[in-house]
């Protein structure tokens, strides 16, 4: 791409289409988002609009539409910029690029309706199964379909960077990987890997549960084949953030990449670790021996290192670019950096928060603490820093850069962009306050309900009123800021005849490619110890579980959805009288 050129010039059709995938992940972040102001509203006792049986329609609706949509489709669209600006030149073949969104599409229809059919009870269709969709919870079959197409379209996806990449590998031979490009086909790679677990576990079991052509199911090892999964995918949706600060904050801070080969023994890491740690979302479950939680908790640990390596590496690319704008002394260069522009500001804050969510995620990890916290407000809070702000927030601030970039047009509002990702920051700080404080005092997630009849929460400083207050008014600032998010862009998009002030140029690292090992570039070498450690990590606990429970299971049935009031007193009634009777 030509330097005065935006990425629109260079590549009107490739921009044609990233848009439409950040147009869908937009639409699912304001879906999301009503969702979220709901749960706030409704749980901490201030607005109810919804019976709180639907609370957990809304919560499923709040989980996939954000966790999975919105994040989902932002990463291809920003994978799809990243391979194309950075080996400069257009997918393959277009049809089979559009072939894998119209997927992708599809399968998120199919979902959405699933969970959203559940709110009408004239649709015999529901999915009130959370994100954690794991048995025994069963949805209607339409929502596992919609799954399945989804993250075939996502694995395709991947198909068509390695194929872009090939080709490019083929006019470039010796040629280093460019870094983008190294950072989308590591986390490919890794999306690879770890969906295996997710696609066993659907189609293998979960799916044919819910049609009936399968009794039952082992819970077990469902629950295992999605925590398989379930723990990797975080670093799916953040390896996109990660992406954006090692390539576009450093340029926005008016400098350069501090070191290309830390970034790739980052990507690589995260190849190799990502995946074998999922039983640590399983301490506290039966049927799993101590032994390979414990060995799960270590290879956790290991997990900090390349999260320390970005922050170094993002921190001192920061103080080159405040230097190069004449910042001095050990922290006056902090006061150099353009903390008026939307997209740094927000990138900056991201990784601020997400520094505290690794602390609070050491505590998730470690087996002993683990049990305090566990199904408590705690775990809800730590989401919310690591997806809910170091993913969400980067992907709306680099939104800012990203969209003049694909449209040509100049982003409007620049003074509301910066309020919009300081409100962001605010209601995040208010509301993961309010949910960590929760949970060390053992307020459980998950429940329209926290407040048991007969029980006080003991709050070691402020009361229960005040943690609801924080929580209600942080989910009001986040979702304020999302409107308004969604309103810039859409302003952007029809602010015609109006040019970017950025021309897109994206400066080389100030330790390029050169100074790393090729080695580094071998990804069949890293797929293949990947696959050993996974191996290594899952075939015991596996074999062990399907020894005890069978494939299927000790014909464990469905938990029931919908909370039947009837049933339940009758039920109630009869167990009282035999016990008077006995």
């Amino acid at each position: 791409m030509a330097n005065g050129d935006t990425f629109a010039d260079a590549y009107p059709t490739q921009a044609r289409h990233i848009r439409a995938a950040f147009w869908a992940s937009f639409l699912s972040l304001g879906v999301g988002a009503f969702f979220g102001l709901i749960q706030a509203l409704h749980r901490t006792d201030i607005l109810r609009v919804i019976e709180s049986q639907t609370y957990y329609t809304v919560l499923t609706a709040h989980g996939v539409f954000l966790v999975i949509s919105f994040t989902i489709f932002f990463l291809v669209g920003v994978f799809q910029w990243a391979v194309t600006d950075s080996l400069e030149r257009p997918p393959v073949d277009m049809r089979f690029t559009w072939g894998w969104y119209g997927l992708m599409s599809l399968g998120a229809s199919l979902t959405a309706f699933a969970i959203l059919a559940g709110f009408t009870d004239s649709i015999d269709v529901s999915a009130d199964v959370l994100f954690t969709f794991y048995a025994p919870l069963q949805a209607h079959p339409l929502f596992y379909v919609g799954l399945v197409v989804f993250v075939v379209g996502t694995w395709l996806a991947g198909a068509d960077w390695f194929r872009s990449w090939l080709a490019w590998k083929g006019d470039n031979p010796g040629e280093r990987i460019p870094l983008p490009t190294f950072m989308v086909l590591t986390t490919m790679i890794m999306w690879y890997i770890s969906s295996i677990g997710v696609a066993v576990a659907i189609l293998a079991f979960i799916l044919p549960w819910s049609l009936e052509l399968t009794g039952s199911l082992n819970p077990t090892l469902t629950r295992t084949l999605f925590w398989y999964f379930g723990h990797p995918v975080v670093y799916f949706w953040l390896l996109p953030a990660y992406l954006l600060w090692y390539i576009l904050l450093p340029k926005l801070a008016g400098g350069r990449l501090f070191s290309d080969p830390l970034a790739r023994v980052v990507f690589i890491l995260f190849v190799l670790l990502s995946t074998p740690v999922g039983i640590h979302h399983q301490y506290l479950d039966p049927g799993i021996s101590e032994g390979f939680k414990f060995i799960a908790m270590t290879n956790t640990m290991f997990l900090l290192l390349p999260s320390l390596l970005t922050a170094f590496t993002i921190i001192a690319s920061m103080e080159h670019g405040a230097r190069q704008r004449g910042g001095e002394g050990y922290f006056n260069w902090l006061t150099a950096l353009p903390w008026r522009d939307p997209a740094f500001t927000g990138m900056a804050l991201a990784g601020m928060i997400f520094a505290f969510g690794g602390f609070t995620g050491i505590v998730n990890a470690g087996m002993n603490i683990n049990y305090l916290v566990h199904n408590t407000l705690w775990v809800p809070g730590h989401i919310h820093t690591q997806v809910g702000t170091a993913a969400a927030l980067t992907f709306m601030a680099g939104a800012y850069w990203l969209v003049p970039q694909l449209t040509g047009n100049r982003l409007v509002g620049r003074s509301v962009a910066l309020v919009q990702v300081v409100l962001w920051f605010v209601g995040i700080v208010f509301m993961t306050n309010s949910m960590y404080r929760g949970g060390l005092v053992g307020m459980p997630r998950r429940t329209a309900e926290p407040q048991y009849e007969g029980f006080e929460y003991e709050v070691a400083a402020g009361s229960v009123g005040e943690l609801n207050a924080q929580l209600a008014v942080g989910g009001t600032l986040l979702f304020v800021s999302a409107m308004l998010f969604l309103a810039l862009m859409v302003l952007t998009a029809f602010n015609g005849g109006t040019e970017p002030i950025d021309d897109g140029s994206i400066p080389p690292a100030l330790s390029g490619p050169e100074d790393s090992p090729a080695v580094l570039d071998n990804l069949k070498l890293w797929v293949a110890i990947a696959a050993v450690l996974v191996v290594i990590a899952y075939s015991f606990p596996l074999a062990s579980i399907v020894s005890r429970g069978g494939l299927f299971g000790p014909d464990i049935g469905p938990i029931p959805v919908a909370i039947d009031a009837a049933s339940t007193v009758a039920r109630t009634a009869l167990e009282a009288v035999a016990a008077v009777v006995r």
